[in-house]
C-alpha cells in the first residue's frame, strides 16, 4: 500500500531516482527540467524544504510499499487561502487511478490542514492522464458541511472564474 507523506530531507534519494527514472517519460508531454536540475539536485531540494517550513508550498511524496517514489504532488504559491496542486506521477503507475486518488487525498488535505479553499490546476493539452475535470483550470477542495461533494472532489470552473467557499 503506498502512502501520501510529507517531503523531508531523507527523502532526496528516492525522488532523485523517481526524477531520473522517468525523465524521458517526463520530457515526452511537458518541458524537461535539464541537466542543470540534476546537477543541483540536492540544493535545490533543500531549499524546497526551506520554502515548505516558510509555508509557501507543501510538497508531497507517494511513497510505494517498497520506498521507492512513485509520484510527487505538491501545493504551491499558498497565499490567501489557494494554491496552485501540481504533480507528476511514475510511468510505471500511470494509467492505474494512482494521480486520481492522491490528488482526491491531497484536496482534503489542502482543506483540512492549510486550510484552503481554492486550488488552481494547469495542464498541457497533451497531457491526457490529467484528472478529468481538472483540466478547466481549477479544482476545490470540498467543503465539509456546507458543499453535498466529498472533500477532494474535482470541480470544474470556467477560466477566470474564482471558486470560492
Amino acid at each position: 500500500m503506498s502512502e501520501l507523506q510529507l517531503l523531508r530531507a531523507g527523502h532526496a534519494p528516492a525522488v532523485l531516482a523517481f526524477e531520473l527514472a522517468n525523465r524521458a517519460y517526463f520530457a515526452a508531454s511537458i518541458t524537461d527540467r535539464g541537466d542543470e536540475y540534476f546537477e543541483r539536485f540536492t540544493e535545490r531540494h533543500r531549499a524546497l524544504l526551506a520554502e515548505q517550513e516558510a509555508g509557501i508550498c507543501a510538497c508531497y511524496v507517494l511513497v510505494g510499499e517498497d520506498g521507492s517514489v512513485l509520484g510527487r504532488f505538491n501545493l504551491y504559491d499558498i497565499e490567501d487561502g489557494t494554491a496552485v496542486l501540481g504533480y507528476r506521477v511514475a510511468q510505471r503507475v500511470s494509467g492505474q487511478g494512482v494521480a486520481t486518488a492522491t490528488v482526491r487525498e491531497l484536496c482534503q488535505l489542502a482543506a483540512s490542514r492549510y486550510g484552503l479553499r481554492t486550488l488552481k490546476a494547469a495542464t498541457t493539452h497533451e497531457n491526457v492522464a490529467f484528472p478529468e475535470g481538472a483540466d478547466q483550470g481549477r479544482v476545490r477542495p470540498g467543503r465539509p458541511g456546507r458543499d453535498r461533494r466529498p472533500a477532494g472532489h474535482l470541480v470544474p470552473a470556467r477560466p477566470g472564474r474564482r471558486l470560492t467557499p
